[in-house]
């Protein structure tokens, strides 16, 4: 059997081989960007395992003999789920790799743009010493955090905001009231949210219902002091309403892990903004998590192709098609 990997950024990838070779599967390395590339690498692949290069109906059309396709991350923005499903292909993903580093990372963001550290520390190192380059400075104790979207990352942050006295409130219409409360959460409309949280932090998957969720109407119903987090999917704000936001002084700055574009664009007036902190798309990391999302991101495919379903599992429709054992 043969396994592809469509595109990697990673330095090794002796974790994935060791665990394809325990059921005699043999891995082939690609670095694609475009369909033609990934029809070209993986027509024959019996399965995929995917970063970043586009997964689309078309190319799914033109696979021939695949049943799995394994994702890197949570999200699968990458691959059309539907075209995936249509055909029998399992598309699967990795949940639960990065909980802590998203919801660290997250809130390193919310202090860092609270106290304004960035700032201070560009100053500092371009000779000014004064504090006033920070002002105003908020006490976080009693302030309201807005959680965009309430699954286990965020439900880790809530934990970790409310330890320094911030309130949390969330939207997310998916998630049952009784899970809130138990996390003393306040679930709350997107309208209510943008009104009220003087942190909002955004972790709702990107799909269709979500691009451009937060747009010009919802920044002009925000407070001037907000600052917006972004640890999940860029186009999940409208990156071109944000930058108006920002630039009106409609709320108090940004701190973005991602963006609608990566890597950003070299004229992207983001770039130029001293309200806003950008990283590069790295809350997930740390040595622990790559390890992990690497392992079972390979034993989801070696699952699918030994005849099991995989633990981690997007389209489980397919469950009632296919003739697969439960682990």
């Amino acid at each position: 059997m043969k396994v592809v990997i469509t595109d990697y950024e990673y330095k090794s990838l002796t974790t994935e081989q060791d665990v394809l070779k325990t059921v005699g599967i043999e891995l082939i390395t690609a670095q694609c960007k475009t369909e033609e590339e990934v029809i070209e690498a993986c027509s024959d692949a019996d399965g995929i395992l995917n970063q970043y290069a586009p997964i689309t109906r078309r190319v799914i059309e033109n696979l021939k003999n695949c049943k799995v396709i394994a994702r890197y991350g949570v999200g699968v923005n990458t691959i059309d789920v539907d075209a995936a499903t249509e055909k029998g292909i399992i598309v699967s993903n990795v949940t639960d790799y990065c909980i802590d580093e998203v919801s660290d990372h997250a809130f390193a963001l919310l202090m860092s743009a609270a106290r304004k550290v960035v700032a201070l520390n560009n100053s500092v190192k371009k000779g000014t010493w004064d504090f006033n380059i920070g002002v105003p400075i908020f006490r976080l104790r009693g302030r309201v955090l807005g959680l965009v979207g309430f699954g286990q990352i965020p439900q880790a942050l809530a934990k970790k905001a409310q330890g320094f006295g911030i309130e949390v409130v969330a939207f997310d219409p998916f998630v049952r009231e009784e899970i809130a409360s138990q996390l003393n959460v306040q679930l709350v409309t997107l309208e209510e949210l943008c009104k009220n949280a003087d942190f909002i932090s955004v972790h709702a998957p990107l799909n269709e219902q979500t691009q451009g969720l937060l747009s010009d109407a919802e920044f002009s119903l925000m407070k001037t002091e907000t600052f917006i987090i972004n640890t999940a999917r860029g186009p999940v704000i409208d990156e071109k309403s944000l930058i108006r936001a920002l630039q009106s002084g409609t709320i108090a700055g940004a701190a973005l892990d991602v963006l609608e574009e990566e890597p950003i664009p070299i004229d992207n007036p983001l770039l130029k903004m001293e309200n806003v902190i950008l990283n590069p798309h790295v809350a997930w990391y740390s040595e622990e998590a790559q390890e992990e999302l690497k392992r079972k991101t390979a034993q989801n495919v070696a699952d699918v192709l030994s005849g099991f379903f995989p633990k981690y599992f997007v389209n489980s429709s397919l469950k009632q098609v296919l003739h697969l054992k439960e682990q």
